[in-house]
């Protein structure tokens, strides 16, 4: 059953199994205490089980969509924050050691949140917060209360490094989806490009070589009819019309070649936005989305894959909306989420927004940003395009 569950949701289940599981001693000390233990009051025991179905809300809502970016919202950390407390306090109403274990779960969520070397601090100083119901209410000696608590905080450093690889194997294989997806579309492009370099070649071949053939014969044909006569004339104008008619084939074929010889952007953009953990990506694009120059169509590859992992590493966004279309002679990228947003001033440009201008600014395109706290993330991003003009002066080149 396991091998259809990730890691993540593996964990988070584990965790919920292991609180649960922490009911039934809490019940059994609480209503059935041990001899010459006093039967905690009714307040008590109300704030004991508030205090212990809010670590396992707290808990619930934390492992939510674990995904290799974390949970970086300053809610989830005051859910972190309710959850040590509530483990604390379940310890010293109950007077037992029942905080530590639940201490213990909230190791795996730690990682996911702070830094490493906080998210030590912070299990460190949780456990040692334990020390006095070992101390005072259970009655242990010092010396031992402490290994009691250096204990479980060796156990619950166990449990953090468990979590901590696991949100790294989430990181890589994040990484290796990237780059698997960067690779599928930059293939499609190169056999796009390939495609349109050797439609181009063949449309090139046909106009130097047939055509001027074509014209010279048609014009020593012309000159042909005038000077022969009788039946023989008539051949030679049999002969000039066919050639006609044959060039104006020859022309037909360099048209349709140079027409269909542009590139299928929409084919190159749609593997970045195919099985992208914890981001739902709604793309529209125009149909046919056809660009004739391939170092463009690759500027724009770049420009929608800077967004896309933009929206994942540091928009904390749920939703990213991408929508690619042709404005006259460019082509626009106007894309937005739901994420944290943030103020246009606070962007420091070596979050790749600067590439995206320097590639867009080499072609003379251009890159608008906006974006507000609580508000997502709003780009719009423009690059012309080439238009048909060689395709208008291909035919009239052969005559």
């Amino acid at each position: 059953m396991l091998g259809y569950l990730s890691h993540t949701r593996v964990l988070r289940l584990a965790g919920l199994f292991t609180w649960a599981l922490v009911s039934l001693p809490l019940i059994y000390t609480q209503y059935a205490p041990e001899e010459g233990m006093m039967q905690p009051g009714a307040n008590e025991a109300a704030w004991l089980f508030i205090a212990y179905l809010s670590f396992g809300g707290c808990y619930f809502w934390l492992t939510r969509g674990l995904n290799a970016a974390g949970h970086t919202g300053w809610y989830d950390r005051l859910a972190l924050l309710l959850l040590t407390i509530s483990a604390l306090v379940v310890s010293y109403i109950s007077g037992t050691g029942l905080g530590s274990i639940l201490m213990m779960v909230a190791a795996g969520v730690i990682p996911w949140l702070l830094s490493k070397w906080v998210g030590v601090l912070w299990l460190v100083v949780s456990q040692l917060a334990v020390l006095p119901v070992y101390s005072l209410i259970i009655g242990l000696p010092l010396f031992e209360a402490l290994l009691q608590s250096l204990l479980y905080g060796g156990f619950s450093m166990f449990v953090f490094v468990t979590s901590l690889v696991a949100r790294q194997q989430t990181l890589a294989r994040e990484e290796q989806r990237r780059l698997n997806a960067e690779l599928r579309a930059t293939r499609l492009l190169l056999a796009e490009s390939a495609r349109v370099n050797e439609r181009t070649r063949i449309s090139r071949e046909l106009h130097d070589l047939l055509g001027h053939h074509l014209t010279a014969l048609s014009l020593n044909l012309e000159v042909a009819g005038h000077i022969t006569e009788g039946q023989a004339q008539e051949h030679v104008r049999q002969a000039h019309t066919l050639a006609k008619l044959l060039l104006t084939d020859v022309r037909e074929a360099v048209s349709q070649l140079r027409e269909s010889g542009a590139i299928d952007l929409a084919a190159a953009l749609r593997p970045l936005t195919e099985r992208v953990p914890s981001l739902d990506i709604h793309l529209q694009m125009d149909d046919p989305l056809n660009v004739e120059d391939p170092e463009r169509a690759h500027v724009l590859l770049r420009c929608t894959q800077e967004i896309i992992t933009n929206a994942v590493r540091h928009a904390g966004a749920r939703n990213l909306w991408i929508q690619v279309e042709r404005e006259g002679g460019e082509i626009v990228i106007d894309a937005h989420d739901d994420g944290i947003g943030g103020e246009v001033d606070e962007i420091l440009p070596g979050n790749g927004l600067r590439g995206m201008r320097e590639r867009l600014a080499q072609y003379q395109g251009s890159l608008d940003v906006s974006a507000r706290k609580g508000e997502g993330f709003r780009l719009r991003a423009s690059l012309p395009v080439t238009t048909h003009m060689m395709l208008a002066s291909g035919p009239q080149g052969v005559n």
